[in-house]
């Protein structure tokens, strides 16, 4: 009985200390979502910059009407106010410099205010020149002509189509590209190449270039438009004309990263497989001989792709098998079996092994329906990560298949297959945790980290564990603010998740910095520290039954 009291006194006191945090968490993010408004950056125009210029810019966001300046993730990109006549700032205006040093890439900018940090917005940095569209160009007519080797910053119309013409001389290989979810749009993109009567060629609907050989000497045309015909301010996107030649690769504009990305590479892997895969190799008599551990690059194509490559394998070995597809990017869905096979002759008898299919996200993810059920970020992925342990020494066959890839065929559906012995590590992945949204809101995901005097948010933290580290991770920040501090409640083993508070002490002096968030484990005996990346929304989404959130990866955590 005496013991039995006791463990319900330990069990009281721990329900007590865990409310309490709650309490205090709940508080943190109640006066955030409730109380002084946010300010959000919602577009800059133009979306982008040449390396070495300096470019006009205007913004526009909510609650930004005090802003003084214009914050970039990367000190080789600088702002400053754009004056008038008078020498008195422009309202909503910076002249923006990229250094001739500034690597091409995606950054990410937002601005200062008296009510914090905004929210961010993507700005890419290039090396072709730019222009800005200036005037409609919605019908063949007013079409805006771009020289080759040219990238133009616009905004589309609703209902309506942009167009743009070129010249080309025959033979020229013209490739164009479109940037637009990647950098934060709205705009799903569909891109028609027509000749000079506005006759179609050739077209892209599913976010893809084109890539077109000229035939004959002249002006071409082409037609950029929404998927469903919206428009609007936050429809804009980046359009590149690129005369490559015949044997180059595309080499597309850049975009953010989608959130289960975080998880890929792991640390070491190098940039480029060490091995090809090679076609044919899709049945039994083709199957392609591999020596393990193994990287190996593919692909799903043509349509209903069947990849088999066979290993020879040690009773007792144990190897862990990672496949990254979506994670690449590619709209696609790995599965992987894995066979033994005893020839006999002319037949085979196969045993399945082990089957693997999608890496399980660390935590409950939001249906986007209209009752909150949990953040919209999806940690997890269709990819693969899985344990092979091998039970009797002989021929093994791996099976990889893309389970959506039944009549697309798209050769831009690569994959990355690495069978290795284990490696434990982890990767980290955290966002503004929401614990007073309202059903149907989601207005507030899209919060910056807008720290006030005497505020506390609080920061989600999960983990994908990678080749059976089950360990506890420390949680970290640096590089913060004055006035501002972090205390980080450990991941704890067995566990994904975690919590990171942020505190603004009161009278703290107004400023940002580009914070670290760190994890740190024991493994194997040796202390391992991965950086932490924050995820957020792309846009504010105040009517959650017309419009699914759109979340990615940022480039910093700025505090």
């Amino acid at each position: 009985m005496q013991t039995t009291c006791r463990s319900r006194r330990k069990i009281a006191c721990g329900l007590a200390l865990m409310a309490g945090l709650a309490c205090c968490m709940a508080d943190a993010v109640q006066a955030q979502s409730v109380g002084l408004p946010l300010p959000r950056l919602l577009t800059t125009l133009p979306m982008g910059g040449q390396v070495g210029t300096q470019v006009e810019v205007k913004i526009t966001g909510e609650h930004i009407e005090d802003a003084d300046q214009l914050i970039f993730s990367d000190p080789r990109i600088t702002a400053t106010r754009k004056l008038n006549a008078a020498g008195q700032p422009e309202p909503d205006r910076y002249l923006v410099t990229i250094a001739a040093d500034c690597p091409p890439g995606l950054y990410e900018t937002r601005v200062m205010t008296q009510l914090g940090i905004s929210s961010s917005r993507a700005f890419s940095v290039g090396t072709l020149p730019e222009v800005l569209q200036s005037k409609p160009n919605t019908t063949l007519a007013t079409a805006l002509e771009l020289p080759l080797n040219s990238i133009c910053n616009a905004v589309m119309t609703n209902r309506a189509a942009d167009f743009y013409t070129f010249q080309a001389k025959t033979g020229q290989r013209v490739v164009v590209d479109c940037a637009a979810r990647g950098i934060d749009s709205k705009l799903d993109a569909v891109l028609i190449l027509a000749d000079a009567a506005g006759r179609d060629l050739v077209a892209e609907r599913r976010g893809g270039v084109l890539d077109y050989t000229v035939p004959t000497d002249g002006k071409y045309v082409i037609k950029v438009q929404e998927l469903t015909f919206n428009g609007g301010p936050a429809y804009y996107y980046r359009l590149a004309v690129m005369e490559l030649p015949r044997d180059a690769a595309i080499v597309r504009l850049p975009t953010t990263k989608a959130v289960n990305s975080f998880s890929w590479p792991p640390v070491g892997l190098k940039e480029q497989a060490e091995v090809a895969e090679v076609e044919p190799n899709n049945d039994r008599s083709h199957a392609q001989k591999i020596t393990l551990p193994c990287d190996l690059a593919g692909s799903f194509y043509p349509a209903a792709d069947v990849d088999l490559y066979e290993f020879e394998a040690q009773q007792g070995d144990v190897w862990w098998v990672e496949v990254a597809s979506e994670r690449l990017g590619r709209p696609t869905d790995a599965s992987v079996l894995v066979q033994r096979v005893v020839k006999n002759g002319p037949t085979e008898q196969l045993t399945d092994v082990a089957e693997f299919t999608d890496i399980p996200s660390p935590m409950k993810v939001s249906s986007n329906g209209y009752a909150y059920d949990g953040p919209p970020y999806n940690a997890g992925s269709s990819d693969v990560l899985g344990k092979l342990e091998i039970k009797e020494t002989g021929t093994y066959r791996l099976q990889i298949t893309d389970l959506f890839g039944g009549t697309r065929k798209d050769p831009r559906n690569v994959y990355r297959l690495v069978i290795r012995k284990a490696a434990p590590d982890f990767a980290l992945v955290a966002w503004g945790l929401h614990m007073e949204l309202r059903n149907g809101d989601r207005n507030a995901v899209s919060k910056p980290l807008a720290l006030r005097g005497g505020m506390t948010v609080a920061l989600e933290v999960v983990a994908v564990r990678r080749d059976g580290f089950n360990g506890d991770i420390e949680l970290s920040m640096s590089d913060l603010p004055a006035g501002v501090t972090a205390q980080g409640l450990k991941i704890a083993a067995g566990q994904s998740r975690g919590i990171m508070l942020v505190t603004a002490s009161e009278g703290a002096p107004r400023g940002v910095t580009s914070a670290k968030l760190t994890g740190t484990a024991q493994i194997d005996g040796a202390t391992v520290s991965r950086p932490c990346q924050l995820a957020s929304m792309a846009f504010p989404v105040p009517d959650a039954w017309n419009e699914i959130p759109q979340p990615r990866l940022m480039a910093d955590i700025p505090v």
